[in-house]
């Protein structure tokens, strides 16, 4: 449909046959919505309710779960209407709205990872020097450039594409990302580089750094005695794991809005739920399973009869 610019809407079309799996997709996209929001926001409470969790490790992964909450009530409800609908169709500004909180959400998911990694590197290498660091003033620091730096350099592309003239009005995928640079009459070189430059500070630049903190902690664990290596192991195996699923997912969203080939609709439609589906339901289930503190709360919750 088209018309000025704030009465523009554009065709989502990343649904493999709508029509034939309208309820399927309907019925797996609520109950992981379901399963999302009461997964993490158990774990979230149980470090909130508890003393013992209210440490920087158990508040950094209370903050990365709030985020996969955050995240997936800004997608799913529009998710959810698109399915039932006979076309799967949404304003620019919408859109524009759409990629501004998905990209600032997501942004923050490494940065939120590097400043856990960063925890675990002073708990392993510098004990003597952690209580003095990790104090709650630089906590809420980290926690706050987690998200601020995000939503700053965010702003510009998105602020800047508003005013774009479009020439396409269909998006190859099932929420609005980065392939709105598609929808353009011109390609901005400005907007180019200037991903590429977020791209880097929000991605690759965190990522080196947890693989670096990473590598240091091995190292430190490898000349240690067998209990320091297997503390190591339970609390930073589940970050690491997470770390993998998350740049492999948000590597592909990155080549489908960079690169001018088009990837097979079938695809794109599972590498896109693999992120927004997926990851929300992994990072809960690692950290409720693989970390022992948290662990043994959701036991006592679950089964309240039995002596843990």
């Amino acid at each position: 449909i088209n018309g000025e610019l704030n009465v523009t809407y554009k065709t989502l079309g990343g649904y493999v046959e709508v029509d034939k799996y309208r309820y399927l997709y309907f019925v797996i996209i609520f109950i992981v919505y379901i399963l999302t929001i009461c997964s993490n926001s158990t774990i979230v409470s149980l470090i909130w309710i508890h003393q013992n969790l209210h440490e920087p490790m158990y508040i950094f992964i209370a903050a990365l779960l709030l985020n996969s909450v955050l995240l997936s009530t800004s997608l799913y409800p529009k998710l959810l209407t698109d399915v039932l609908s006979e076309k799967q169709i949404i304003s620019y500004r919408a859109c524009l709205f759409q990629w501004y909180a998905y990209y600032v959400l997501t942004g923050s998911e490494m940065p939120l990872l590097a400043a856990m990694a960063y925890d675990r590197y002073l708990s392993i290498c510098k004990p003597l020097q952690y209580p003095t660091i990790m104090r709650k003033t630089n906590i809420s620091i980290l926690l706050v450039l987690a998200w601020l730096l995000p939503a700053c350099q965010i702003t510009v592309p998105v602020s800047l594409s508003a005013d774009a003239k479009l020439c396409n009005f269909t998006i190859r995928g099932l929420i609005c990302s980065s392939t709105v640079f598609k929808l353009h009459c011109v390609r901005s070189v400005v907007l180019y580089v200037y991903g590429l430059v977020v791209l880097v500070n929000i991605l690759i630049l965190p990522v080196i750094f947890i693989l670096f903190t990473y590598s240091r902690i091995f190292r430190i664990c490898y000349r240690s005695s067998r209990e320091v290596r297997r503390k190591a192991a339970q609390t930073c195996l589940p970050h690491l794991l997470i770390l993998t699923n998350f740049t492999c997912s948000m590597g592909f969203d990155v080549l489908l809005g960079r690169l001018e080939t088009d990837f097979p609709q079938t695809l794109r439609l599972i590498m896109t739920l693999q992120l927004i589906l997926y990851s929300p339901l992994f990072n809960p289930n690692i950290y409720g399973l693989k970390v022992k503190e948290i662990y043994k709360h959701l036991k006592r919750l679950l089964c309240p009869g039995k002596i843990i």
